[in-house]
Order: C-alpha cells, then sequence, then structure tokens
C-alpha cells in the first residue's frame, strides 16, 4: 500500500488558521505554523483535486515522498518541483482564479486554461477534465470550505489522504 497522510487544519481561538500539520504513515510530520488565511481553501483545493482526479504525485504526493512545506518554495531545498509531478498545482490554480474572481469557468474554458499552463511545462501530461471530475471537484471544495468555515475555534480539521485513492464523499 502507498504511503499515505493524515492532514489536520488547526483553527485557533480568534477562528483563523493556527496551524497545518501533515502526519506521515512512517511518523514524520510537517507543519506549518500560522499560514495566511488563503491556505485553507487552497489546501483543501488540493485535496480535493488530488483525490478525485487519483494523483499519486501532487502536492500530497510529494509529502508523502518525504517533502516538507519549506521544500515548496525559495530557495528549493530539494529543487524544483519534479518534471513528473502530476498537474495539481495548475489545476489548483485555475480553481484559486475562479474563487478569486467569483467566475466559474466552462469546462472547455478550465481544459483550455490548462493545456496552456501545462504547455509551459516540458513533459508534463496533458489529460482533459470530464464533466462529471469537475462537478465532483467543485462539490468536495465547496463541502470542504463549509466543514473548515463551520470548524469551531480551537478545533482541528483531520482528512486522510493516500495517493492515487479516491477521497471521502
Amino acid at each position: 500500500m502507498p504511503a499515505s497522510l493524515q492532514l489536520r487544519l488547526k483553527k485557533g481561538s480568534d477562528g483563523r488558521i493556527a496551524s497545518f500539520a501533515l502526519h506521515r504513515a512512517d511518523g514524520s510530520v510537517t507543519v506549518m505554523r500560522n499560514p495566511h488565511a488563503f491556505f485553507p481553501i487552497h489546501d483543501l483545493t488540493h485535496y480535493a483535486v488530488e483525490t478525485t482526479l487519483h494523483h499519486r504525485r501532487g502536492f500530497y504526493g510529494l509529502v508523502c515522498e518525504g517533502w516538507n512545506f519549506e521544500d515548496f518554495g525559495s530557495p528549493w531545498p530539494r529543487g524544483r518541483l519534479p518534471a513528473d509531478i502530476a498537474p495539481a498545482e495548475s489545476i489548483v490554480g485555475l480553481f484559486d482564479l475562479e474563487r478569486a474572481t467569483g467566475f466559474p469557468m466552462s469546462l472547455d474554458e478550465l481544459n483550455r486554461s490548462l493545456r496552456e499552463k501545462l504547455a509551459e511545462r516540458p513533459g508534463a501530461a496533458v489529460r482533459p477534465i470530464s464533466l462529471a471530475e469537475l462537478d465532483t471537484i467543485r462539490r468536495r471544495i465547496s463541502d470542504y470550505a463549509a466543514r473548515w468555515r463551520a470548524l469551531p475555534p480551537g478545533e482541528t480539521l483531520t482528512l486522510d489522504f493516500t495517493p492515487g485513492e479516491d477521497g471521502p464523499e
């Protein structure tokens, strides 16, 4: 069985995110304390995308492999993202754009934007998202975001992730 993670997003007493901890099956943990308010929904979007599309090597898949939060940015201690990483970051970026603008893309617009983004990455696999997948991702993002917003201060939202497996309904 592939390595798995437990995601733990904790709200502080003020209702904002206090920490995000990713607990690996081997007992190791990577933690981001007091992250920007943008991150809970962004990271839950990653979860919705990577589980719906069965990504093995998206953000969470790399964390399962041993990457830590600080490995995903400058000075890139592990080097740039691997060429064979799943296109999760590109897809999540499109959903972040939708959320920021308030304008959902059509399936054709989303797939066209995804092709354009991935064309900038040599060797990136381009597979169109189906309407059923798009609907599932959007529903899951909405459900996870609602769970996060409804979570009382001081409580933790916990989700399990296994690379390549579908998420909970």
